[in-house]
């Protein structure tokens, strides 16, 4: 995400980055790997609360509504407290929710075995993770702009494989009955005491007072910034393809797991590695995308995986045979791993506005995950939540026109990776 004003540097020729830089970079990506970490954990347990809940497909999706409610609640001050107090220690602060809100949904499964305790963990849950995921956006921008080259996708990559071990560490709980309170107390620990030593690695203060100044402007500045990021057709676009991008990821993650135990005669096991196997196709394809974005820029690569997970998804659900449906979700995967770090790039393009317009995406982009699980819960209590997932596929297809308002200002074509990214 360096600014879209500034000249390419040539990979070959440009300077080592300060050590500051790279010690922050690593930091960033230990904060992703953890946050993803949580998450993951969570939905590969989805099965598993639902069962000890004694849920239908309608009633658990109002329940995973209560995190996309919380995580909306904090996304339209997040970019502001990022860039008054530093993404540190938002990071830290709102990693603190996550750990509480992980630990009480859980035991409120296992132990007091009531909806209205898990609820209101996945409120703080949702919270500290929405306010986490801008302030690490925010933070990474800066690193991506010092560092001079391509690097979020990479960031969204650790999040993923943090996602992949959340995941592999819920199989293995489900296949030797591990409680689901005691799993997700163990991973709640070890996700605030990494973040915290994480977070301590970021730049000092966000690049944006290098600019404009805007970190140290009056409150009241700071809410007419805010307010005017609202008013902008591209980052409200921007947003848009964020929102469908948000869906195609987040419906796998609240649905994959329990469409392929209902609909495919899975175990609780099976239908958590599978979910692992879209999370591994994630982190594949934010690993190779930088190397794509770099070489042939952002609309044309988003217009390709736009289409490949409009395809996975659809062979995923449609599939006859359980391993070529399994080939659908590694596609579906590949497929829906560029789309929000991209958005969040383009949102952060140019660099002093970047705070507010990454929180302005993220609110509306998280829109997806306060609909999706009950408009897709409710559907699937019709037709059944596999083919309830066919609803992806629908909305990706008319978002293929979405994906030239991701050019960079001022950039006819994509020309470099510290133009693109």
């Amino acid at each position: 995400m360096s600014a879209a004003t500034s000249p390419p540097v040539p990979p070959a020729t440009a300077p080592a980055p300060p050590r500051a830089v790279r010690i922050a970079r690593n930091g960033v990506a230990v904060v992703f790997t953890l946050n993803g970490l949580a998450v993951g954990s969570w939905f590969s347990r989805v099965p598993a609360v639902r069962e000890a809940l004694d849920l239908s497909a309608g009633r658990l999706g109002l329940l995973l509504l209560a995190m996309s409610v919380g995580a909306l609640l904090a996304m339209p001050t997040s970019g502001l407290l990022a860039q008054r107090f530093g993404a540190a220690r938002t990071v830290t602060l709102a990693t603190v929710l996550v750990a509480v809100g992980l630990t009480v949904a859980g035991l409120g499964a296992t132990v007091t075995g009531s909806v209205v305790v898990v609820a209101v963990g996945l409120v703080a849950f949702g919270y500290g993770s929405g306010a986490c995921d801008v302030a690490m956006n925010v933070e990474g921008a800066t690193v991506e702009r010092r560092l001079g080259r391509t690097v979020m996708p990479r960031f969204h990559a650790a999040w993923s494989l943090g996602s992949v071990a959340g995941a592999a560490l819920g199989a293995g709980a489900a296949r030797f009955d591990l409680p689901v309170g005691a799993h997700l107390a163990g991973v709640a620990v070890v996700v605030l005491a990494g973040t915290v030593l994480g977070a301590r690695a970021f730049l000092p203060q966000p690049a944006v007072d290098e600019t404009e100044g805007t970190a140290d402007a009056s409150p009241r500045a700071r809410r007419r910034a805010q307010l005017a990021a609202w008013r902008e057709p591209r980052t409200l676009l921007i947003g848009l393809f964020v929102l469908v991008a948000a869906f195609t990821e987040g419906s796998a993650n609240d649905w994959l797991a329990v469409a392929f135990v209902d609909g495919r005669d899975l175990s609780e096991a099976a239908g958590a590695a599978v979910f692992g196997v879209f999370v591994v196709g994630m982190t594949l394809g934010r690993t190779a995308g930088t190397v794509a974005l770099d070489r042939w820029g952002r609309v044309p690569v988003l217009t390709g995986t736009v289409l490949l997970a409009a395809f996975g998804a659809g062979l995923a659900v449609l599939a006859g045979s359980g391993p070529v449906a399994i080939v659908g979700v590694a596609l579906w995967g590949l497929g829906a791993s560029l789309g929000f770090p991209v958005g969040m790039s383009a949102a952060a393009d140019e660099e002093a506005h970047a705070p507010v317009r990454v929180s302005v995406v993220a609110v509306i982009g998280y829109t997806a995950f306060l609909g999706g699980p009950p408009l897709l819960g409710l559907l699937g209590d019709r037709v059944g939540i596999l083919h309830a997932l066919l609803v992806v596929p629908l909305l990706l297809v008319p978002t293929l026109a979405l994906v030239p308002v991701l050019r960079p200002p001022g950039a006819a074509e994509p020309t470099s990776p510290a133009q693109k990214n």
